[in-house]
């Protein structure tokens, strides 16, 4: 803007002066750049508003489970029309509003809408469902009654415009930068601008005209100020900001193609300087597809296995056991068998349930003629604080049957009885009770997950208000599911470990098949792994001694993660990310630096409390978000160098050699020039680098780190003073050099010392690839934009220079005062990888 006040008071002077068009050439110069900057400034701002819109469109899809034509399938919640009826499963966010069907124990989170914390029963009795609330216990099905605008949650959001994303802490950071750099500029340009007139006042008392002034005085003046109003416009790096954005928005991007998705931007660099990661075991390290893979039954080990199940369990195993077995699989589940368009069996539910339903079904049973036997009164759905689901069953004779399933050891405690191998039932003693918990020990140790089964019959007179009984169970049996560890997964926590990050698994898994996954993936080595009641215990000091040895947390509840997380960032400050996938994760994603929710298996309020959405579930997906977060950051780093280079060179060379010969060698024009070449140039070249395999072999930034290192001080420095001394060599030396005389000689004096700066800053932009690396060629024509960005900076200066004079006070160059230009900027390159030599601290 002042500088647009500044290009004003030249035109109207100039016109006055030399008439039209002759004088109108500086200020239509001003003009020109001016627009040039705002133009490509305002177009990479609005390329990158419109990326953000397409991940806000990613962030919303979220798929529902829906009845339609009686098919249930799976649908966007964009495509709910009213009539479907939907299921509805804990964690599960409402899709519009609708009226409850049936269901069990259904708690409704509704403080999004309402902002009443109190959960709401939903029922027969008070069946609404509104939009936007979420699912906080039981399971239900829905009739969906109206959808998209029209719902509560609709209205609601129709008065509020969704507001934009805060500043990053690096932008914040770079503010400040930039701040204390624009006063630094400020001051100087006061002081050049006083000593230019200061000059010109003193030449107007030696020849005695200093009470005539001419319109060329008044030019003068304007000149002088528009060099002062340059050297702010050179100094505040107004490009910093832009930079952050630009690499940013590059980086996210890219992580949509590598499957995560960044809901919060500051997230991305966050990750850049992470030191652990709390990781979840089931669906994250491991794939996540469970399958029954052993069994105890009836006192026997059954391997399951394929084709053979049926008639190995049905030789061995009493038929009265089989019965109750087969009860309890298809009615204690939250899951369910359906036929889809085609016709074909399809298991729908969480990947345990697929698991047990796939078993029983194997084993021979039917899971529509199982449920019309009996009918369900009263449901507990699994949840991670109790680990255990029961139902009551009305049997066809009138009585009441209860059946649980869960974490072994704990539905284990609440049983006294026990099927044995001729399918009776027998009190279990403490023998019995040591060889099923070898059982659950022996199954654990080979990495299987282990569930217990469990039924009670209940002889009086239950009805639906009474709480499932917990004690006085019969064993059924013993379950090992096996969830393999995804591949790539160990050479991912390896890459964690080399890169300085520490790699921690919490679980709510029993601690042998925790200890066993966790070796597989080489996260257990030489910590420690403890179960959540114990860690529970602990008392501050313990805890302190104790925590940075945790390698593997098993058994843990929802607020174990949460003090843990809590505990590493505060005591020890740590950058902690967390992945997470349930409801009961939301707390420690909340309360960690980065909360990295899971896509397929994550339940919608582990999504929104989440900062990146981990699209394919997979631990190699975080290391991914973790190298592009320090790519990120080591990019703004190579471009903040440069810039402080240019900015510093800028400002000392104007400034000197206005109080030294009484005028600026570059003009306002030439500076608005290399503004540009430095800010926004720069910034689209250095800061969409994409990140190479040396950013995970250094250790992580951390919370404390200095953002302008004493790599970057170094570089900084030593190129300054090298491009200061090439300036002040031409400014001094330069007309002997090239011969230059005759009346042009100044201009083109001047034009020699703005071509040797601007090629100075293309060969130090090349430099700045790498801060620490000498060969900075590696890979650079893999990157596009950088070599699109340095082709056209060097167009545009020769345009510059040989075609466009009259705006740019530049006169044509000779081939050897163009070579000799190009040598001042290429021996900035040796001179660079010099200095990398120099060793430095790395703080």
């Amino acid at each position: 803007m002042i500088l647009a006040v500044c290009a004003l008071v030249s035109l109207v002077v100039g016109i006055i002066m030399e008439g039209w068009p002759k004088g109108a050439q500086d200020g239509i110069g001003i003009v020109a750049s001016i627009l040039l900057v705002v133009f490509v400034t305002a177009t990479s701002d609005y390329r990158q508003s419109l990326q953000f819109k397409d991940l806000d469109k990613e962030k919303k899809k979220i798929t529902v489970q829906v009845t339609r034509n009686s098919c249930r399938q799976k649908l966007s919640m964009y495509d709910l029309l009213p009539g479907d009826i939907v299921h509805l499963n804990i964690g599960d966010q409402v899709p519009a509003d609708g009226l409850f069907v049936s269901g069990f124990s259904v708690l409704i989170n509704e403080s999004s809408l309402t902002g009443e914390s109190e959960p709401v029963n939903v029922s027969e009795l008070n069946p609404f469902l509104l939009s936007g609330t979420k699912v906080q216990d039981g399971s239900c099905k829905m009739l969906v009654t109206t959808v998209g605008m029209r719902t509560q949650w609709g209205k609601l959001m129709a008065t509020l415009s969704e507001g934009g994303d805060d500043e990053t802490p690096l932008q914040v950071k770079l503010n400040g930068v930039a701040t204390i750099i624009g006063k630094i500029g400020l001051f100087f340009a006061v002081v050049t601008f006083s000593v230019l007139v200061q000059g010109l006042f003193s030449r107007k008392l030696r020849e005695g005209s200093q009470w005539m002034w001419s319109g060329d005085d008044a030019m003068q003046i304007v000149e002088f100020f528009a060099i002062a109003v340059t050297i702010v416009v050179v100094a505040v790096p107004e490009g910093l900001p832009l930079a952050v954005t630009l690499s940013l928005a590059f980086a996210m991007k890219k992580m949509m193609n590598d499957k995560a998705l960044v809901r919060h931007l500051a997230a991305c660099e966050t990750m850049g300087s992470a030191t652990t990661i709390c990781s979840d075991k089931t669906g994250t390290l491991t794939t996540n597809h469970m399958t029954v893979v052993k069994a105890y039954i009836c006192g026997k080990i059954k391997e399951v296995n394929g084709s053979k199940v049926y008639s190995d369990f049905s030789s061995d195993i009493h038929d009265s056991a089989l019965a109750i077995l087969l009860e309890s699989i298809f009615n204690n589940t939250g899951g369910e068998v359906v036929k889809n368009k085609d016709e074909k069996i399809e298991i729908l539910g969480s990947p345990t349930e697929t698991a047990l339903l796939e078993f029983g079904l194997s084993l021979g049973g039917d899971f529509h003629k199982e449920r019309q036997r009996s009918k369900l009164v009263k449901v507990e759905p699994f949840n991670s604080i109790k680990k255990r689901m029961g139902v009551v069953l009305q049997l066809p004779d009138g009585g009441f049957r209860a059946h649980c399933k869960g974490a072994s050891e704990i539905i284990l405690a609440s049983c006294d009885k026990v099927v044995d191998s001729s399918g009776e039932v027998v009190a279990l003693n403490e023998d019995s009770i040591n060889h099923l918990n070898n059982m659950i020990e022996t199954f654990a140790g080979e990495a299987l997950r282990t569930l217990c089964l469990a039924y009670l019959d209940i002889h009086d007179e239950f009805s639906v208000g009474t709480a499932i009984p917990t004690r006085g169970y019969t064993c059924i049996g013993i379950v090992g599911i096996k969830d393999p560890v995804r591949p790539g997964v160990r050479e991912s926590v390896a890459i964690c470990r080399s890169a300085g990050i520490a790699v921690r698994m919490v679980t709510g898994d029993n601690i042998n098949t925790a200890k066993a996954i966790a070796r597989e993936c080489g996260i257990l080595t030489d910590g420690i792994a403890i179960e959540g009641p114990e860690f529970r215990e602990k008392s501050e000091e313990e805890l302190l001694d104790i925590i940075p040895k945790i390698q593997v947390m098993a058994r843990s509840s929802p607020m174990d993660k949460h003090t843990l997380v809590k505990h590493l960032r505060t005591t020890f400050q740590e950058v902690v990310s967390v992945t997470g996938d349930g409801t009961n994760d939301a707390p420690a994603l909340h309360e960690a630096d980065i909360g990295l929710a899971m896509g397929i298996a994550g339940t919608e309020v582990a999504k929104e409390s989440a900062d990146v959405i981990i699209l394919d579930d997979n631990f190699s997906t975080i290391v991914t978000v973790a190298k592009w977060g320090r790519s990120v950051y080591v990019n703004i780093q190579k471009f903040v160098q440069f810039q402080l280079t240019v900015n510093v060179v800028a400002l000392i060379v104007n400034f000197s050699s206005a109080c030294l010969t009484g005028n600026a060698p570059l003009t306002a024009v030439q500076l608005l020039w290399v503004n540009m070449i430095m800010d926004t140039l720069g910034a689209l070249a250095l800061a969409t680098e994409p990140p190479n395999e040396e950013l995970m072999k250094r250790p992580p930034v951390g919370r404390k780190g200095n953002f302008i290192s004493n790599v970057m001080w170094r570089n900084i420095l030593g190129q300054s003073i090298y491009q200061f001394v090439v300036i002040w060599f031409l400014q001094t030396r330069g007309k002997v050099t090239f011969h230059l005389d005759g009346p042009d000689s100044d201009l083109i004096l001047n034009t020699l010392i703005f071509n040797s700066f601007v090629f100075c800053q293309v060969f130090n932009e090349i430099s700045s690839r790498d801060m620490e690396r000498i060969n900075v060629f590696e890979g650079i024509l893999k990157n596009y934009v950088f070599v699109a960005v340095l082709t056209s900076t060097v167009v545009f200066q020769i345009i510059i220079v040989e075609f466009l004079g009259t705006f740019a006070n530049t006169s044509p160059l000779s081939l050897k005062q163009w070579f000799g230009s190009v040598l001042f900027g290429v021996l900035g390159m040796p001179i660079a990888a010099a200095l990398k030599m120099i060793p430095v601290g790395s703080v």
